[in-house]
């Protein structure tokens, strides 16, 4: 399944609960509760949002795989699916933003972990030991490693991943979501070349972060 409806499916539950809760509050002549559930049904249709996106392949290019804006970029040991030294970009998503995630890169899912955990805020350092999260291992045709991890935000409470071990997938192939806010952290090897920026304000499937050498 290619998840590439105009919104995430994840979405129709609620969108289908608020246009109920909308219809209930104006047959009962509750006009300002009305309004209030009408910009909300808005509000949910525009964080489900799925849009499609392009981007100009380069040799070695990795793109970002979420919305946001870069809150930290560090060399970090890795901890979890895999060990190593790497450069770790942190995006944050606001509830504004896409929450569709993309594949950074071409690649086998070698290992998803799924965690649960605690819901603080995602833009704090330890909501990514602390919080829910999601890790996917992708292992490209030359052996690198590029590590995604899914985090839940203080509002998120779902993690979705489409993918599973095993599966081949392509650079900017929509692998899941994280419901209302939260953030993705990307572990490329360390000696690649970073061409995004702290505080960049970055699309998933679109936006380029750097080159692996």
């Amino acid at each position: 399944m290619k998840h590439n409806g105009i919104i995430a499916t994840e979405g129709f539950p609620f969108i289908i609960l608020s246009l109920l809760f909308t219809g209930l509050a104006a047959f009962f002549g509750v006009a300002w509760l009305a309004i209030v559930l009408a910009f909300l049904t808005v509000f949910i249709i525009s964080f489900f949002r799925n849009p499609e996106r392009s981007f100009q392949d380069e040799a070695k290019l990795v793109i970002c795989p979420a919305d946001g804006k870069i809150i930290k970029i560090e060399d970090v040991d890795g901890q979890g699916a895999i060990t190593g030294r790497f450069k770790k970009i942190s995006i944050f998503m606001n509830v504004f933003n896409v929450h569709v995630n993309r594949a950074p890169y071409d690649g086998t899912i070698e290992k998803i972990c799924y965690h649960p955990g605690k819901f603080l805020s995602a833009n704090l350092d330890k909501a990514s030991v602390e919080n829910e999260r999601n890790e996917l291992l992708i292992r490209a045709q030359d052996g690198r490693a590029i590590w995604v991890v899914q985090i839940a935000g203080l509002v998120a409470r779902r993690i979705v991943c489409w993918t599973r071990e095993g599966a081949t997938i392509e650079k900017g192939e929509r692998f899941g979501l994280i419901r209302f806010g939260s953030r993705v952290d990307v572990f490329l090897p360390a000696d690649s070349r970073m061409v995004a920026k702290l505080n960049d304000k970055v699309r998933a499937g679109q936006t380029p972060l750097g080159y692996l050498s």
